[in-house]
């Protein structure tokens, strides 16, 4: 291993926005979206019960619809999608529910735990190889990617 000179290179964002319902994330996504890829195609996983096609006046886009379960393999399998039908961003609206929702981390952690027996902490070992491949699968995805996280309020 050596040092060699930096070089930029053309990279693709990867941006999370968060806020409770209500708070304009999907419809700041869509607005963001249109800056960074002007007449590019873009797509938007919903996961918010058609939520996301109440923005169709904002912008030109494609929605996908996931409903439970939201297992980490099927977000993967919808990002790989994108990838492969050549879009340059994608918004995933959101991204919660991979980890509270129905299918979700969450739920596959209690799901091992009771097959464990309770043991909550060999659970983990079962789920998050789950959740790290979908991790690295946003990080690693060849378009720019963009997701919304529900945050609560007090």
């Amino acid at each position: 291993m050596s040092f060699q000179k930096a070089t930029r290179h053309q990279a693709k964002l990867r941006l999370v926005l968060t806020g409770p319902s209500g708070s304009g994330k999907t419809y700041s996504a869509l607005l963001v979206a249109q800056g960074l890829v002007p007449g590019g195609r873009i797509a938007l996983l919903d996961t918010e019960r058609g939520s996301g096609e109440l923005y169709a006046h904002l912008a030109d886009y494609d929605v996908a619809t996931l409903t439970p379960p939201y297992s980490p393999e099927r977000y993967i399998a919808l990002i790989r999608e994108a990838e492969r039908a050549g879009y340059d961003l994608l918004i995933i609206d959101s991204l919660s529910q991979a980890w509270t929702g129905q299918g979700g981390v969450l739920d596959l952690h209690e799901k091992a735990a009771t097959a464990a027996r309770g043991n909550t902490w060999a659970a983990w070992r079962e789920v998050t190889p789950a959740h790290n491949a979908l991790v690295e699968t946003m990080l690693g995805a060849n378009l720019h990617l963009m997701a919304t996280l529900r945050t609560k309020t007090a």
